[in-house]
């Protein structure tokens, strides 16, 4: 073993003396960064691998000690320990509901009594801050109404901002572990992990129920695992592969938006097994090591996102206001959810049932009418039947009920034995309180044009006979004669005279129609906005029309019974509502901002006022990082171009180390910032400056990046040299800057400090920054 020792120092010794003066100055602050191992990946800078000789492989083989090594980073527990006093200091103010924290307060509330809510995110963030409450003894009962409601002592805030604070806390020195696994000056990895703690955006969101916090914190860990996998070599790559694995899974059961990491990580695993494909390995041994790796890559955040939605249902057993979203069959299997299916309710839909049909796709609407008819004339000037509006409705309502009628027959109370409806049958369907038939004519609809008006039919007499038969398409029969059951069965239903089928358009009508959204006959009768199934269900009983309609409206619409539904249906349900629910998001806020705005930092938000004082809690960044950091993403986009065009002119501007470090910079920092970004300019919703956090965390790192590659181009070259000093004395001035900013700006993190009109417009530093400000009496 000494002979390897010897061999390892006069290697390099002999590449120590072969630089050349210029890069000395930069191989002295490089050998202040830790080591790495060769691994797949390009090799750290200064690092030289170990030529094993068949003697080393003939040592006698004895038996070795199993020992643990520990290493402690004092930078990292020290930048840790600055985290902690800044996110966790006075974490209890100010004691009311502060922005989000009314949407996921609530959800702690659910969790706690076991109700089911809807999200259209992942619950991992939310079942993490339940976690801290239900150990701090929260009792689930403060109502979240408002923004800005005080919180009762019942409540443990501390506790509940605890896990945010401390996940926020990690972003500094795991920013500095980021840096360095990329193999920069450790004085470079302190100054990103500094920007990151005296950044005001990153404090505010960490003190508050809020989850970018978190999120983030698994993007940047599981990062760090990736980068030391492709570093590593055989047991030790698959190990930090899986443990990044393991936190991506979290990072996007958390936020959707953890997804960019997961792409991200894709890539730079990608990148690993494309730099082996010219190695002299063979080509199996190639494709089983890019196999296992995507293999890993896939299952195991599957598997943590599932796990996570499974504990996710198994903790919310109880029917809650949020239900109505899903289908009635998810909602029957909630206890206290759809109760009299089975108690009360008939199975068999029968010529006079009383029903309400639910649209079973998407959006959650109930076919429904009223006494008010279409306009005569539409805005385009097309002309319409004046017939009565049939619309979906999106809440429980006595005008949602109609009843099942076969055309032969008058007489409408349900014979015994019922007469039931099975699949082929044609049917009428009368509304309850109008008692007008369901309808649809050779007229253009409302909205949408392309398809058949449809409506509630009113003879004007005039030249337009009704064309009121329906025929019932059991979609999910097993027979052909399959019978139309209460809940279970997905139904289309067809038009006869025009074999168009029954369909919710997805578009709301205009203020004449209630903005109640629109119902069509569509000729492509397979979509699936064509299917319906029938929730409510009862039996008619009287004759008389008036006392038909006294029974829709004591009607019982919120039925009770559980069903069975096994955990991957219910899952799958889920992901499909979560996904169309995302679609309708709702648009519109005063602090809304667009993706163009962020870079530039156009629009803060404001997240709570106190009710007595001018206090408040603003999110908003440090300006003089934010547009560093943005001068840094351009920089970068030139330096890359003026690079690649040198290079291909055969000059050569770095030494391939240098060069190296470049690139691994690009892929990690300037790509993630990319991913993290440019989605938002394809979302139609609305969007806040807090969906920028997760990018800007890689701009800031990028900005330390372009800090580190101009102190390395300066030292590199003799006329620059001297400039060394004055550089950085430069950034020291500018980090001093960033800390007094900072400074500035904490109070509208911390909403500590009574602040006056003139504090507010000293902290006004752009015009379209919306400070709050109480009237005077």
């Amino acid at each position: 073993m000494d002979i390897k020792k010897s061999k390892s120092s006069k290697l390099s010794k002999n590449k120590v003396t072969e630089l050349s003066e210029s890069d000395k100055c930069y191989l002295d602050k490089s050998l202040t960064t830790s080591k790495r191992e060769v691994g797949d990946g390009a090799p750290a800078e200064n690092e030289v691998e170990n030529i094993k000789t068949v003697e080393d492989t003939k040592v006698d083989e004895t038996i070795k000690s199993i020992y643990f090594r520990v290493e402690i980073d004092v930078v990292f527990i020290g930048l840790l320990l600055l985290a902690l006093g800044t996110r966790l200091y006075n974490l209890e103010e100010p004691k009311y509901v502060v922005f989000d924290e009314l949407h996921y307060g609530r959800y702690v509330s659910l969790y706690t009594k076991g109700i089911f809510f809807f999200d259209a995110n992942p619950p991992l963030g939310k079942q993490m801050l339940y976690l801290a409450g239900h150990i701090a003894g929260y009792d689930g009962n403060f109502t979240f109404d408002r923004i800005g409601s005080p919180y009762t002592e019942s409540v443990p805030v501390k506790a509940l901002r605890l896990v945010p604070a401390i996940s926020g806390s990690l972003l500094v020195p795991l920013s500095y572990q980021l840096m360095m696994e990329i193999s920069t000056y450790q004085l470079t990895a302190v100054l990103a992990a500094m920007l990151i703690l005296f950044e005001n955006s990153f404090l505010a969101q960490s003190r508050f129920m809020l989850l970018e916090s978190m999120q983030i914190l698994f993007s940047l860990f599981s990062i760090i695992c990736i980068i030391k996998c492709t570093r590593k070599t055989d047991v030790a790559s698959v190990i930090w592969l899986c443990i990044g694995a393991l936190s991506l899974g979290c990072c996007f059961s958390i936020k959707y938006s953890g997804l960019y990491t997961y792409y991200l990580a894709i890539f730079l695993i990608g990148r690993q097994i494309w730099n082996r494909v010219d190695q002299t390995e063979s080509s199996f041994k190639l494709c089983l090591s890019a196999l296992w790796r995507l293999f890993i890559l896939i299952s195991i955040p599957f598997m943590v996102y599932v796990c996570v939605f499974y504990a996710h249902l198994a903790m919310l057993p109880k029917a809650g206001p949020h239900d109505s979203v899903m289908t009635s069959a998810f909602q029957a299997s909630l206890k206290g959810g759809l109760a009299s299916i089975t108690k009360g309710q008939p199975l068999h839909v029968s010529h006079g049932s009383q029903i309400t049909l639910r649209h079973s796709h998407g959006r959650t609407c109930w076919l429904h009418s009223h006494a008010h008819v279409y306009p005569v004339r539409y805005s385009d000037d097309r002309g319409s039947s004046h017939q009565q509006q049939v619309t979906c409705y999106s809440f429980k309502d006595v005008n949602n009920w109609w009843i099942v009628k076969r055309p032969d027959q008058h007489s409408l109370p349900v014979s015994n034995p019922p007469d039931v409806i099975r699949h082929g049958d044609i049917v009428q369907l009368l509304h309850g309180i109008t008692s007008r038939a369901l309808n649809s004519h050779d007229v253009a609809a409302p909205v949408s044009p392309q398809s058949q008006e449809v409506s509630c039919y009113i003879d004007y007499n005039v030249s337009m006979p009704a064309q009121n038969l329906w025929r019932v398409d059991i979609v999910n029969r097993e027979t052909d004669d399959a019978t139309w059951d209460s809940i279970r069965s997905l139904v289309r239903l067809i038009h006869v005279d025009s074999g168009s089928a029954l369909r919710y358009s997805g578009r709301q009508l205009p203020s004449w129609g209630f903005h109640q959204h629109e119902v069509v006959a569509d000729k492509v009768i397979t979509h699936q906005d064509t299917i319906w199934n029938v929730e409510e269900h009862r039996y008619t009983k009287a004759e008389d029309r008036k006392e038909r309609e006294r029974e829709l409206v004591t009607a019982e619409m919120i039925p009770t019974a559980v069903t069975q539904l096994s955990f991957w249906d219910k899952f799958i349900e889920l992901q499909y509502k979560m996904i169309a629910h995302s679609q309708d998001a709702p648009q519109g806020h005063m602090f809304a901002s667009e993706p163009l705005e962020w870079p530039l930092l156009v629009r803060s938000i404001a997240y709570w006022l106190s009710p007595d004082s001018n206090a408040q809690v603003h999110l908003i960044g440090n300006l003089v990082t934010w547009y560093a950091g943005t001068i840094s993403v351009l920089v970068f986009s030139a330096l890359l171009a003026i690079y690649a065009i040198r290079q291909r002119r055969a000059h050569i501007d770095l030494p391939p180390s240098a060069a190296q470090k470049f690139y691994d910079a690009g892929c990690i920092l300037f790509l993630g910032y990319w991913l993290h970004y440019l989605p938002y300019f394809f979302m139609d919703r609305t969007l806040f400056l807090h969906h920028y956090l997760p990018a800007y965390i890689f701009k800031i790192l990028l900005l330390a990046y372009i800090i580190d590659h101009m102190y390395y181009i300066l030292c590199r070259h003799e006329k620059t040299k001297p400039f060394t000093h004055f550089f950085i004395l430069c950034v020291t001035i500018w980090l001093a800057y960033v800390i007094i900013t900072y400074k500035k700006f904490s109070v509208l993190s911390y909403g500590n400090t009574d602040l006056t009109e003139s504090d507010l417009l000293n902290l006004r530093w752009k015009d379209t920054w919306d400070f709050i400000l109480h009237k005077k009496n």
